[in-house]
């Protein structure tokens, strides 16, 4: 199974990202650095993350999943860094 799941840290911000193999212990490739830098060290002793499947697709070629995510990911501006930490695509906006 092939999915695009959004995680959400707790400020609320969100990363959108694409697993091809569906492994339950995946969790995006979002930058440490921004993600550590919204996070006081007292904040980061109990951390939890939400992960949520928001497509799936047992048939999806590799680039159909490429392009739904990028899909997603301008969807829900998680492009935006006021809301998420995705990097890519580059937001027009230049936020």
């Amino acid at each position: 199974m092939k999915v695009i799941y959004r995680i959400t840290y707790p400020n609320g911000k969100i990363y959108i990202g694409k697993d091809l193999t569906d492994s339950i212990n995946y969790f995006g490739s979002a930058s440490n650095d921004l993600i550590a830098a919204d996070f006081t060290r007292e904040q980061r002793r109990d951390f939890t993350i939400r992960k949520e499947i928001i497509w799936e697709s047992a048939t999806a070629t590799d680039s159909e999943v490429a392009r739904r995510e990028a899909d997603f990911i301008r969807q829900e501006r998680s492009n935006d860094p006021s809301i998420g930490y995705n990097r890519w695509p580059r937001n027009p906006m230049g936020r």
